[in-house]
């Protein structure tokens, strides 16, 4: 009997099995935040596994009822898993996420995945680690049609296509720096060993940076981390020849798998007197410093970060520089040397600037799923200027002659939605500043106090038309107001401006009146542009923008001595804003020759009304003590063109050879002149031999050659001097002629000792060659710096 029940519990058994039902299980794999169908995705549901098709889409036909665990995978996306229960049939939408080291920034880099059409070029970490001992202008013009302003040796800013100052913002991780950039020699306070990557954005087609970057933006990025439980760092000591000096710059992270992060960079520099081919130039020392924390959390759906930034520097100014009667300059400009020398010294005397500046950022994120991305950043700067000149006493000389601090708080909240054959960024700005003008400085104030409230909003629309074929079109609405406390001479104020802004008038002390004038802007920018892809081997953007800038504080109320500059600078309040038109092309193309050959082709256009100018207007003896050539704003019309081109041949597997050429075309159409201070034609052509089993050997010969700008106005000043008689008479002074053309070549080598050690070693300007830069606006006292050698030693894990 028993084993007849257990027969039939068997036969049930076998019954129950074979009628068990089975269910389909669909679905489709895509991504999260564009919602692109991912191709070839592993699907798992137990021991089963599909693949997705072109479409996103997998089937399973015959899945027995029960729970499971579903596994998805696809390259570069995190693995995606859910527990479910398999009833009835099912269909399923999974979403995977990209690796937080593909999507994790917040600017763009890298492979400029999402740039549309805009023209922009890299300078990536292999770069900024040859190069530490650099600063920030110098480093960017490795880049076609990026020059720089300078004042000596040690400050420079950046020019893109012609444009500096105001025209040009930086972003240092992610917040744009305010601080003096309308100051021709005032250079950007940032370290530019705190960043991996640099990129700079020709033109004014980035909406999102603000609609006064009319020549472009550089954007400066730092290390993504990673997310994994190490610690990594770096140590780099570099010694340079010229100045005698050293530089050293310390990096240390410490991540984890969870997603937190902290690191830590500092970094020191300082060099005495430097030498130009046949002597020294006094007081052009420099002592740097630089300290940057962060701590962040970042997960795929959601982060935050808050960011430390402190650079501190005190700049020494060629003390042949400052002239400070007409004889002075006179002599100055006809001799052949600096008439001021002295022994190499370490020392830093007037003339110098000491500027302090701290960025304190808080940044924070979030992913939804059908709502797109939402960023928030808040940002706080404090900028402390100080710029002391040879004066009347030594007592006096102690005290700068410019003090200026500037505060600003900046609030951005940026949106992106991704879908796609399309994707929309929006988003909104503000901020407010205050500049204070120290007035114990015994000296006019250059610039006034002032308050400053600004905002802006903007949105940029990218479709794909076709696989090939994107489009794109941008507009953006800023508004600035400025709230000013400044004091003009009476005489002046009744001439220039009485008449049109008697309610600005609030009192009046002997010869001095005081006034608040209280000014509002409101620009309106715009851009289109087309991506042409056909094939890998070709890429074609054009981009026309429409900009427009405000005045800058220095534009508008400028009035007084510029101490460190040794010039007079003058405002003028009825300055209106920049409007103008702006074309950029770009064409890249890759040819089969030997190991491949890129070329980059990039013509641009502009052209502009009430473009603002600054020119030498005269020459005028002050009651500060000295002889001053005059400066002063003016609006005109301007046409400018020019194009880049850029060479990169590989012609063996250690063998490459890079080239690039630049050339600018500027015309002030108002007075039918050439403008001033327009960057010269030049070229320059690099070979390079490298071998990664030579413990990544390198070699890198380059030269680099600038033509004599032939092109220039003439805005000579004409100032008094006496004879032997003492009878006055006119002396006219050359102050516009461009120098000669010059030729400079270069040398780095570089290898790895160890796994975690490795040297580079340059020499600057190998032959010592004597030239002066057009774009230098110490040119007329000195020569450039001479030859330079730079060893770095390098430490990393």
């Amino acid at each position: 009997m028993k084993l007849i029940y257990s027969l039939m519990l068997v036969l049930c058994g076998l019954t129950l099995i074979s009628a068990q039902k089975t269910y389909t299980v669909e679905g489709i794999v895509h991504d999260f935040h564009d919602k692109t169908a991912l191709e070839n995705a592993e699907v798992k549901i137990g021991e089963f596994t599909a693949r997705t098709d072109h479409t996103g889409k997998f089937t399973f036909n015959k899945i027995p009822a029960g729970k499971y665990i579903l596994i998805a995978r696809h390259p570069d996306c995190n693995d995606y898993t859910e527990n479910i229960g398999v009833d009835r049939d099912v269909h399923l939408v999974i979403t995977l996420e990209h690796h937080s080291n593909d999507i994790e920034t917040v600017t763009i880099h890298g492979s400029h995945k999402n740039n549309g059409s805009m023209v922009m070029k890299t300078l990536d970490k292999s770069v900024l680690s040859r190069n530490v001992t650099e600063n920030l202008g110098n480093l960017l013009t490795n880049i076609s049609g990026v020059n720089v302003l300078k004042t000596g040796n040690n400050i420079a800013k950046p020019v893109i296509h012609g444009l500096y100052g105001s025209r040009v913002s930086i972003l240092n991780d992610g917040v744009k720096l305010a601080e003096q950039e309308w100051g021709v020699e005032h250079a950007p306070n940032v370290d530019v060993n705190n960043f991996e990557h640099i990129d700079v954005i020709k033109g004014a087609s980035a909406l999102k940076y603000g609609s006064g970057a009319v020549g472009g933006v550089v954007v400066l990025q730092p290390q993504v981390l990673p997310k994994k439980d190490t610690l990594m760092g770096s140590v780099s000591l570099s010694g340079i020849s010229n100045g005698r000096g050293a530089d050293v710059n310390v990096k240390l992270a410490k991540t984890w798998e969870s997603g937190w992060a902290v690191k830590t960079n500092g970094s020191f520099r300082k060099l005495g007197d430097l030498k130009a081919p046949g002597y020294g130039l006094m007081n052009t020392g420099i002592q740097n410093s630089g300290f940057n924390f962060g701590v962040q959390k970042t997960t795929f759906n959601s982060g935050f970060s808050f960011d430390y930034y402190l650079t501190n520097n005190s700049i020494g100014i060629l003390r042949s520089s400052h002239v400070g009667s007409a004889e002075d300059l006179y002599e100055a400009l006809s001799s052949q040397e600096p008439i001021f020398k002295r022994d190499f010294s370490y020392d830093i005397d007037n003339p110098r600037q000491e500027i302090e500046h701290h960025i304190a950022k808080i940044s924070g994120y979030h992913r939804f799923e059908n709502f797109g991305k939402l960023t928030a950043t808040y940002s706080f700067q404090y900028n402390h200027r100080k710029e002391y000149d040879i004066r009347r006493s030594e007592e006096l000389s102690k005290k700068p002659g410019l003090d200026l601090e500037l505060i600003t708080n900046d609030l951005n909240i940026n949106h992106l939605i991704e879908r796609p054959k399309w994707s929309l960024e929006t988003g909104i700005n503000g901020g407010y500043q205050n500049n204070y003008s120290n007035p114990e400085t015994e000296a006019r104030r250059l610039v006034p106090n002032y308050d400053r409230f600004y905002a802006g909003v903007y949105s940029v629309y990218k479709y794909k038309l076709l696989p090939s074929l994107d489009l794109e079109a941008g507009a953006r609405y800023d508004f600035d107001r400025y709230e000013v406390t400044k004091w003009y001479d009476l005489g002046d104020w009744n001439k220039l401006y009485a008449q049109d802004y008697s309610d600005f008038a609030v009192r009046i002390n002997q010869n001095r009146i005081l006034t608040k004038p209280e000014l509002n802007y409101n620009n309106f920018s715009g851009n289109a542009g087309i991506s042409y892809h056909p094939s890998d081997n070709f890429n074609l953007k054009l981009n026309y923008a429409r900009v427009s800038r405000s005045p800058n504080v220095a534009e508008l109320f400028a009035d007084g001595l510029h101490h460190s500059a040794a010039i007079i600078e003058e405002g003028d309040m009825r300055i209106k804003s920049e409007t103008g038109n702006q074309f950029n092309l770009i064409a890249d193309a890759k040819l089969n020759v030997l190991g491949g050959l890129d070329i980059s082709v990039n013509p641009y256009f502009f052209y502009t009304k009430n473009f603002i100018n600054e020119v030498p207007t005269g020459y005028r003896n002050t009651q500060w003590g000295g002889d001053f050539v005059v400066y002063g704003y003016q609006q005109i019309n301007v046409k400018m063109y020019g194009a880049d081109v850029d060479l990169a041949l590989k012609i063996n597997d250690h063998l490459a050879y890079k080239g690039n050429l630049s050339y600018v075309y500027g015309q002030d159409l108002t007075h039918d002149v050439p403008l001033i201070m327009m960057m010269p034609t030049n070229f320059n052509n690099s070979l390079e031999f490298s071998k990664k089993e030579w413990k990544n050997f390198y070699m890198n010969v380059s030269n680099k050659t600038v033509l004599a700008q032939t092109r220039f106005p003439v805005y000579n000043v004409f100032i008094k001097r006496y004879d032997t008689d003492g009878n006055a008479y006119s002396q006219e002074v050359d102050i516009s002629t461009p120098p000669k053309t010059y030729s400079l070549w270069n040398l780095q080598a570089g290898v790895n000792l160890s796994k975690n050690f490795g040297v580079d070693f340059s020499v600057k300007n190998i032959f010592n060659t004597s030239y002066r830069d057009y774009l230098n606006r110490l040119r007329y006292f000195s020569s450039e710096m001479g030859r330079n050698f730079i060893v770095t030693l390098k430490y990393q894990f």
